[in-house]
């Protein structure tokens, strides 16, 4: 059964850092796309972070240099280090998995939410 459970999210203020993490099972993490997305209240659903099979990755333009994603394939997790935090960030974050990163995911978590705010 293929299961992905975000954790990490929380209440930080404007310009701190948090770490969500996203543990895969059912399936091998190192053969597949995956990815960070966000909604926040009366928003679409928007792509922030996406890893590919290849190790290639890339950003929304909204958290370029301020986010990283990274995967540990030993540990079949992916995560999401977010820095210099914005009011704007807030949002839930899902990670998803599938052939293609971000058109095409077939698998994803529950969410984690996110609250920057002082």
């Amino acid at each position: 059964q293929v299961q992905l459970v975000e954790s990490g999210g929380g209440l930080v203020q404007p310009g701190g850092s948090l770490r969500l993490s996203c543990a895969a099972s059912g399936f091998k993490l190192g053969y597949t796309a995956i990815g960070w997305f966000r909604q926040a209240p009366g928003k679409e659903r928007e792509a922030v972070s996406c890893s590919r099979s290849d190790g290639s990755t890339n950003h929304a333009d909204s958290v370029k240099g301020r986010f990283t994603i990274s995967r540990d394939n030993a540990r079949n997790t992916v995560y999401l280090d977010m820095n210099s935090l914005k009011p704007e960030d807030t949002a839930v974050y899902y990670c998803a998995a599938g052939p293609s990163c971000p058109q095409y995911m077939d698998y994803w978590g529950k969410g984690t939410q996110v609250t920057v705010s002082s």
